[in-house]
């Protein structure tokens, strides 16, 4: 089942499908993308301090994304994608440069709740239903609980899990799991929607079909997505702009743009264009490594 159906407008800001299924946005998502900053980095640096000696995680970071885009970052293991990921989050501090989410600090975007995290792994209750996993960043917010139900039925409406609402996780496969975290991720409706490798532990097939949902999905809430991969035909497929990093200390080699439509299908990777971008990406990645050298 595919995460969003044929989209039709309605005037208070909720958006159906054909068949008459909800989900939330606000006028300002559906209508276009802005070209307001949602990340501003300039000369980000972090530093781990260890017993023997110091990791220096990343260097001289500059970066700028625009609301609405799709920017996927790429690198070697250990090059820092997770660590900048988390940084943005205010899950790590860095040692140095400067970082606004939405104009705000990372700290202050946080507490703002400006920002939704899928993980690695579903990190999902196995005590708790899917619709009950989904709620339970709500219920730490406080909400009502008519409202969280509501929200956790319009969200799992839109990931295709309805029906799954008052299964366990380990009734579910792992993909539709990784969809359950998405619906957790979305549920508190944040600006900015932050992705460490979600699909990196599925199969080939699985993984194809899920990039193919998210990008629908994304395409539907113009929310803005930073996105961490070590698959290059992943990253080309999803993104609006690929980061590519080196190795540790991570650092940007190359910024890539993908002009790709947005309703691009499975079938783009075939492409002349598609390669040409694919290319590039390995390129990057190679000189990176010969830049350690």
């Amino acid at each position: 089942m595919d995460f969003v159906a044929d989209i039709g407008r309605t005037a208070s800001g909720v958006e159906r499908d054909a068949s008459g299924k909800a989900f939330m946005t606000s006028s300002r998502e559906a209508a276009s993308p802005t070209s307001a900053r949602v990340v501003e980095i300039a000369g980000l640096s972090l530093v781990f301090e260890t017993g023997d000696s110091p990791v220096h995680a990343l260097s001289n970071i500059d970066l700028s994304v625009e609301a609405g885009e799709f920017v996927s970052f790429i690198g070697p293991s250990g090059c820092g994608k997770t660590t900048l990921l988390r940084v943005i989050a205010d899950l790590e501090q860095p040692t140095g440069g400067h970082l606004t989410v939405n104009g705000l600090s990372a700290e202050a975007a946080r507490l703002a709740r400006q920002y939704g995290y899928v993980f690695q792994a579903p990190a999902l209750y196995p005590w708790r239903t899917i619709a009950r996993n989904v709620t339970l960043p709500l219920e730490v917010f406080k909400l009502p609980k008519a409202e969280r139900e509501e929200r956790a039925k319009t969200y799992l409406d839109l990931v295709g899990l309805t029906d799954f609402a008052g299964k366990y996780p380990w009734q579910l496969s792992g993909g539709m799991q990784q969809r359950a975290s998405i619906a957790r991720a979305l549920c508190f409706e944040p600006k900015l929607l932050l992705m460490d490798e979600p699909f990196g532990a599925l199969d080939e097939i699985v993984r194809d079909n899920l990039n193919l949902q998210l990008l629908r999905l994304w395409a539907r809430t113009r929310k803005t997505v930073l996105f961490v991969t070590h698959s290059i035909p992943e990253a080309v497929f999803l993104s609006t702009r690929i980061v590519v990093m080196s190795p540790r200390p991570g650092r940007i080699i190359d910024v890539i743009p993908c002009d790709f439509p947005r309703d691009r299908t499975l079938d783009i990777r075939e492409t002349p264009e598609f390669l040409k971008v694919a290319h590039r990406v390995r390129e990057g990645l190679r000189a990176g490594h010969s830049y350690d050298e």
